[in-house]
């Protein structure tokens, strides 16, 4: 029995060692070379097609590739990079109304079929009688009611690296920013899939043009410590049934 309390315990106990950890420190950064960013911006892409160079294929002022002059310089590659850009502002009211009522009565009597009832009276204790029949009366009354009220706005842009290029051409791209003011980090994430033809001139694109979007928009340190129940408030939360 011993051990089935240490076990809880235990495990609050490790829970709450890293919130100690940064007791009189700044929140650490995330370090990057674990993330996939990190590492499609130093691996080589593959070329798509190998074409023979013939010596006059880089003389001309007027190339069209991706460096030149005129190319065009929007992210098309693994390890290209584009500006994500994202303004949400979202309101949504939806208030809904329901009633619903029903009755209903039912009743049944035989007193007569060629004198069977009377005769089926007779043996029946009680002064019971098959004469009355069935009766039966029902009411249901449901009434019910609902409000969402909600109201966003978010304006950002982040640098999101193309990470893998798929196929039919779709890019998926990761993008994470993180700053640091006194002890209260912020950080932003973006993953998600483009295509090259909804990316503008100026290399960037709307976050409504992603697909399968991700964005987090959070932070840790005192502040967001603050912010947050404890964690005997969050257990007895989820352990409490009423």
């Amino acid at each position: 029995m011993t051990r089935l309390f240490l076990l809880p315990l235990c495990v609050m106990a490790l829970g709450a060692c890293q919130p100690l950890g940064e007791v009189g420190r700044a929140p650490a950064f995330s370090p990057p070379e674990t993330t996939t960013e990190h590492a499609a911006l130093y691996r080589m892409p593959l070329p798509e097609r190998v074409d023979a160079l013939r010596s006059t294929d880089q003389a001309s002022l007027w190339s069209a590739g991706q460096r030149s002059l005129l190319g065009d310089r929007r992210a098309s590659r693994q390890g290209d990079i584009l500006t994500v850009v994202i303004e949400i502002n979202d309101s949504a009211e939806i208030s809904n109304n329901t009633t619903n009522g029903r009755s209903g009565s039912n009743s049944m009597a035989v007193p007569q079929f060629f004198g069977i009832p009377q005769l089926i009276d007779r043996n029946l204790p009680g002064g019971l009688a098959v004469g009355s029949g069935i009766e039966t009366n029902s009411n249901s009354t449901f009434t019910g009611s609902g409000s969402v009220r909600r109201n966003e706005k978010l304006t950002l842009r982040v640098a999101s690296t193309v990470v893998e290029r798929l196929p039919n051409g779709v890019m998926r791209i990761e993008g994470q920013q993180e700053v640091r003011v006194n002890h209260e980090l912020r950080q932003l994430l973006v993953t998600g899939f483009v295509r090259a033809e909804d990316i503008s001139r100026l290399n960037e694109i709307t976050y409504d043009k992603i697909a399968g979007a991700r964005i987090s928009y959070g932070g840790r340190g005192i502040i967001s410590n603050v912010q947050q129940p404890r964690y005997g408030a969050q257990i007895a939360d989820i352990v409490a049934p009423f």
